[in-house]
Parts: C-alpha cells; structure tokens; sequence
C-alpha cells in the first residue's frame, strides 16, 4: 500500500507488478480489497492500481458532493500523480462501473481497453432515486448496521453465502467500517449519475463485459444487451458468483481478464 496526495486529500493505494497499468474501481460501499484476488494473481503480468475511493476504506474524506464524473476526475489526477502518461485499462465493478463510463466519457484519451463488472449503464428511475436517497437520509441518522443487513444478502450468490463465510464476513466488515458521510454522498451522486446508455454505440475501445450467472442486483441478461450495443465488446457470464463476480469466482473471472487484456 502506498499514500498518494490527490489534490486536498490523501488516498490509499495499490500500486504493484510492472507491465501495462490495470486501474480497479472498487463497489459500493466497500474499499480495494474487493479486489483481492486480482491484486495477487495479475500483478504478476501487469501493474495494478486498487484505490481507496476518495471517502472509503482508508482515503481521506471529503465534504464536497460524491457525483461519479468527480470519482472519474479524481481517478484521472492519480494516473497524474502516478506518472502513468500513457493510456490505461480500466476495471470498475458496480458504482466502479458507473464512475468507469464517465472516465470513458471525460477522459477517452486516458483509455486504452475498458472492462465493466456487474453493473449497468441506465441512470436510475424515480423511485429507485427516491429508495436512495432516503437510505442516505437513514444512515446517516442510524449508521451502518441495516445496510450491511440488507446489502449482504444481495450482493452474493447463495452458495458463496451458504460455503464461504470467512468472504462475506470480511466484507461486511468493510461495510460496517466504511464512513456513513461516505456512503450517503456516493448513495446521492448514484441517484444523480449520468443515463449512460446513449453513450454506449460510440464506445469504440475494446471492452470486456462480466456478471455473476445469479446476480441479483444487475441480471446477467442486462449486462449482455449492454454488450450487444458495444461495437467492440466481450460478455462472459461467471458461474457460482452473484454481484460479487471477482471475489466469489475469482479463478473464472482473471482467466476472462487475461484473455481479454492479451496476458
């Protein structure tokens, strides 16, 4: 780990292996170590940076609005502070996801190939809105423990529930861990994020698609339309995993990663 100073605020980093620079964008609400996995097996054939999002697990925290275009803005001033001039590709799971589509939108010269886990393009309709923004509200008022006590059944399949209990006992731990301020910005910046749909026909870059076969939250079936509107686009739907695809079938999903980025 290593201590970056973007900007005000200092972020907590990964930055390990050599060769190509492969940027992972952490969920919501959870820190770097979602990534695990891809941290101990890729660094060995590329150079992986896992932050800290700004807020989250141990990056500093700010009082400034969480919207996704000011992750992907905050991502694009650490490959500065990093040294990496040369364009990068980019892995975001979930609120990684929608944070990856603005970095893609803001920043296309930064980007070499884009790979999205698990997550959609469509904004958010009204009540889905409203739903989080009176979680906001609640957490902020109550803290972490009904999120957790929501989020974690969802977020796995059932077998990873039912036969790894050390895996999603540490990750909601993170959970429980993660700042209250922190998750009501990022919970209002999802709600007023971007419709990246429009968007998805002119995404010319090589892109990777992953999502768990029983994902809950984002079906697999919807991550595939999104592919279909790719011009230059991969799916691959990962058995034995839920939303958490790169943490619960890791072996599946960094087989897919290297075919896809050539190792």
């Amino acid at each position: 780990m290593t201590n970056i100073n973007v900007g005000e605020l200092c972020w907590n980093v990964v930055d390990q292996g050599v060769g190509q620079p492969l940027l992972l964008i952490h969920g919501f609400p959870l820190d770097h170590t979602m990534w695990q996995f891809q941290i101990e097996d890729l660094s060995r054939d590329f150079r992986i940076i896992a932050p800290d999002l700004r807020g989250f697990g141990s990056s500093d925290l700010s009082d400034a609005p969480m919207s996704m275009a000011d992750f992907a803005d905050d991502l694009e001033r650490l490959l500065t502070e990093l040294g990496i001039d040369s364009p990068v590709n980019i892995c975001g799971l979930s609120m990684g996801g929608y944070i990856a589509w603005e970095f893609w939108h803001r920043h296309p010269q930064r980007l070499s190939r884009l790979i999205l886990c698990d997550t959609r393009a469509a904004a958010d309709n009204t009540e889905t809105q409203n739903t989080r923004r009176a979680t906001a509200e609640r957490v902020l008022r109550d803290g972490t423990d009904f999120l957790a006590k929501m989020m974690i059944p969802k977020l796995f399949d059932q077998e990873t529930l039912a036969q790894n209990s050390a895996l999603v006992e540490a990750t909601r731990q993170v959970l429980l861990g993660t700042s209250p301020v922190a998750i009501a910005a990022a919970l209002n910046g999802m709600a007023e994020r971007e419709d990246a749909t429009d968007w998805l026909p002119d995404i010319r870059i090589p892109a990777l698609l992953l999502c768990g076969v029983s994902d809950s939250i984002t079906p697999a079936e919807e991550m595939q339309r999104i592919a279909e509107q790719m011009s230059d686009s991969q799916y691959v739907t990962i058995p034995q995993a839920g939303h958490m695809a790169p943490l619960e079938n890791p072996q599946v999903c960094n087989r897919a990663l290297r075919d896809f980025l050539g190792a």
